[in-house]
């Protein structure tokens, strides 16, 4: 039986205002909890969401469609657009590899090279330039006796490489010791460089590593001076960045996992590493209302799926929350009541309309479903006005 033939055969216990309500709960803007978060998930569209294995549900006439309740797990999920990038500082700006070494460039890395710390950066005259991992800039000439933050990335970095074992030299050394010296020489000697035992200013570049060139400034012949860009870089990690609303920044956290799907169509998994801390507004419309987004970062699990794409676009579904066993029912059957809260239509066998309030719980803004808690039973219909 339709809803419509109910209509005639057994009274309506809400009356009209319970349509009426309906109508406001679509169309008004009271129902700050529930507008906020299907502005944040985008427009829903889910009139048969919860299809059974005997089909469709049975319309439940002009205005709707009739939906059981489902009992199981729900997962809250945030849909946004994003950007498939190699990561870069923190600020999205892009490393900067500055030359210390007087000369002429004899070799200089072009756009798109990624080079391992331990290789070669570039050549000035007849002095290769080496990557080091380190976050510390070199400034000074390092040689027996020295001791600091750089002496202990260089240490680090000498035990990394397979150099010295940790047998022979500290990695959280910050003393230059003959372990030291003598593991430079050996590192000297695999790049082709003088093997001095000593780290002179220029000789080597310290950068969060591997590098990805994005930008070469130094040309082969050009004047090598003091201070001068080489390039410009990225790490050779990828990473996804969402500009996530503000107000869903509260939902989000460090290590919830992801699905990312890529231009091709391919789905991988990530997860989330890192939340901005600045905010950016924006204009979204032509009346000049704002925007407000939050930077969020994703790694990929398996970033090899990704392959050579850069500042490719991708949709990204981030789950942050859920539940194992939940009464859902799809958003667009909640109606506002005009008390405050919320309800469902429910439907009975005999095709009687009752008015049953319900309190929210946790929200699928992907699928436009929602948890619900009152007195309903998984497998009772409620209705689902069309779209």
């Amino acid at each position: 039986m339709s809803v419509s033939e109910s209509d005639a055969e057994a009274p309506d216990t809400t009356g009209a205002p319970g349509r009426a309500k309906r109508r406001r709960f679509r169309r008004g803007r009271s129902v700050a909890g529930v507008i906020v978060v299907l502005a944040a998930g985008g427009a829903i569209v889910a009139v048969h969401p919860f299809g059974g294995g005997d089909g469709t549900p049975p319309p439940a006439g002009a205005g709707g469609s009739l939906v059981p309740v489902r009992q199981g797990p729900l997962s809250a999920q945030i849909s946004q657009s994003g950007t498939l990038s190699y990561a870069a500082q923190d600020d999205g700006t892009p490393y900067s590899v500055i030359n210390q070494v007087p000369g002429i460039y004899t070799w200089a890395p072009n756009a798109g090279d990624q080079v391992k710390c331990g290789r070669i950066l570039y050549w000035v005259g007849d002095t290769p330039i080496v990557l080091l991992c380190g976050t510390r800039p070199a400034y000074r000439n390092l040689s027996l006796g020295d001791r600091g933050r750089d002496v202990g990335e260089l240490n680090a970095n000498l035990v990394e490489l397979g150099y010295a074992k940790k047998s022979e030299l500290d990695p959280d050394s910050r003393y230059f010791g003959s372990a030291t010296a003598a593991a430079l020489q050996k590192l000297q000697d695999e790049i082709g460089a003088d093997e001095t035992g000593e780290l002179d200013l220029g000789d080597a570049v310290f950068l969060p590593g591997p590098l990805r060139i994005t930008k070469a400034t130094a040309r082969l012949g050009g004047r090598a001076a003091p201070g001068a860009p080489v390039a410009e870089a990225t790490s050779a990690d990828r990473q996804v960045t969402v500009d996530l609303d503000a107000s869903q920044q509260a939902g989000v956290k460090v290590g919830d996992k992801a699905q990312i799907t890529l231009p091709d169509n391919t789905v991988t998994t990530g997860k989330v590493t890192r939340i901005g801390t600045v905010a950016t507004s924006a204009s979204s419309d032509d009346q000049g209302s704002s925007n407000t987004t939050i930077p969020v970062y994703l790694t990929l699990t398996h970033p090899k799926v990704a392959g050579d794409l850069d500042q490719a676009p991708v949709q990204v579904q981030i789950t942050t929350d859920g539940v194992k066993q939940a009464l859902i029912v799809p958003v667009t059957a909640l109606i506002g009541q005009a008390g405050g809260g919320y309800a469902v239509e429910r439907v009975d066998a005999r095709g009687v309309h009752q008015t049953v309030p319900v309190t929210l719980g946790l929200f699928d803004n992907a699928d436009g479903l929602v948890q619900v808690s009152g007195n309903l039973a998984a497998g009772e219909r409620v209705v689902v006005p069309s779209t």
